[in-house]
């Protein structure tokens, strides 16, 4: 491009007088500008024509990767109309000043896809000679994403794996750089036939001392981003066992989870051949008191017979096919007749039992009341006879006393009556 230009301003120099020339100029071959800015491309055009009747200028975007070009906007001098790309319009504006010979591009939050080529053109009817056209570069500065770190490959002794890292956002495009420690974080070179080319890190008959922290950085002009990767080097046997044992356990709950699935099946036909037999064989017998005898022995009672027999006879249609539907039927009903007459003796026996219960208990009141009667009376003469006692008591110490008083009055008077002893009276002898 430079070759070509310079080419067209020396022939135009070397043309000769009455023959004019025109020439574009953007002033640098690349702009750097961070995402999100806004900014101007600048570019600016001369004329020999003092007074050109119509000046068109157009700003055009290269297409990317094989990709169309897109006109942005075209200006006309004359009306002085500019007209935009429906893409742009919006995003773009032209400062144009024809007089000073202005043709500036003004691009509004920028993105990725403004990461292109920009041509600035010039057309003026009758000057057609020089550079009509400059070309730029746009670049978009964005910093690095956090790079993802993968393992490519089967991590067992002597194999050969990939260690890859990429950023999905950048610009310009991110570089990146491998580093690794080993188990103990201490920092190693890399074998002489690792490679490390555009992120991915190649690790050749690796072993157990491959083994360790590996760190990928991701770096652009704005900043770097890194990601992190641990890697663990096995035997071949060591990850066959454990795919083994992982078999092995599978194998194992597949075969609990059928066996419980057939317990369960057996259990509900079982169940349900169980409530078949009821439906067609004997009732349940149900819990009924016996009556007892006078010395407290259970008699035998004409049920014990009854479900001998019964018994004896469920026993015998058991035997018979299934298929006689209808004698089995009519045996129930038989035994069904059978139940509620004997269901019919038993609440006449509770009633009777029931009767001779309620005599039994209006005996024993009737018992109970005489002999309270007959304490009472004992109570009452043991007191009559007490009082009795108390009484002759009483009175027989008043005859004592006045017994005694009698006595000692007629020796009072005795005393008194008998005479004195004589002073001289010799003792008396034994």
């Amino acid at each position: 491009m430079g070759t070509w230009m310079f080419s067209a301003t020396f022939i135009c120099l070397a043309l000769v007088s009455g023959v004019v020339c025109v020439k574009v100029v953007i002033p640098q071959p690349k702009y750097e500008y961070a995402r999100g800015d806004n900014i101007t491309l600048p570019c600016t055009f001369q004329s020999e024509l003092s007074t050109p009747s119509l000046v068109i200028i157009s700003w055009i975007a290269e297409g990317v990767d094989g990709a169309e070009d897109v006109v942005m906007l075209t200006h006309y001098s004359s009306p002085g109309r500019t007209d935009y790309n429906s893409k742009y319009e919006g995003r773009a504006k032209l400062d144009v000043a024809v007089a000073t010979g202005k043709a500036n591009l003004k691009l509004y939050s920028i993105t990725l896809n403004d990461n292109r080529r920009f041509v600035c053109r010039l057309q003026i009817p009758g000057d057609d000679e020089g550079t009509p056209d400059d070309v730029t570069e746009l670049v978009v500065l964005v910093a690095p994403s956090t790079p993802i770190c993968k393992v490519q490959g089967k991590p067992e002794y002597g194999q050969n794996i990939n260690l890859t890292c990429l950023s999905e956002e950048g610009s310009p495009t991110p570089s990146y750089k491998w580093e690794s420690t080993d188990v103990r974080k201490v920092p190693r070179m890399n074998a002489p036939r690792t490679t490390d080319k555009g992120g991915i890190l190649s690790l050749f008959n690796i072993s157990k001392d491959t083994s360790g922290y590996y760190t990928c950085t991701s770096t652009n002009k704005i900043r770097s981003a890194s990601c992190n990767l641990t890697l663990a080097v096995m035997p071949p046997s060591m990850l066959g066992s454990v795919g083994q044992t992982a078999g092995i356990i599978a194998g194992v709950a597949a075969a609990v989870i059928i066996f419980i699935i057939v317990i369960y099946f057996c259990c509900c036909k079982k169940k349900k051949e169980k409530d078949e037999e009821y439906a067609l064989g004997a009732p349940a017998e149900e819990y009924r008191d016996k009556a007892r005898t006078e010395n407290g022995e259970r008699p035998l009672a004409r049920d014990d017979d009854d479900r001998s027999e019964r018994d004896t006879r469920g026993r015998q249609n058991n035997d018979k096919p299934r298929s006689d539907y209808d004698d089995r039927r009519s045996d129930y009903d038989d035994r069904r007749s059978d139940y509620t007459d004997r269901r019919s003796d038993y609440d006449d026996r509770r009633r009777d039992r029931r009767n001779d219960d309620d005599r039994r208990y209006d005996s024993r009141d009737r018992r109970n009341d005489d002999d309270r009667r007959n304490d009472d009376d004992r109570r009452n003469d043991d007191d009559r006879r007490n009082d009795d006692d108390r009484r002759n008591d009483d009175d027989r110490r008043n005859d004592d006393d006045r017994r005694y008083d009698s006595r000692d009055r007629r020796n009072d008077d005795e005393e008194y009556d008998r005479p004195a002893l004589p002073l001289n009276k010799p003792p008396r002898r034994d």
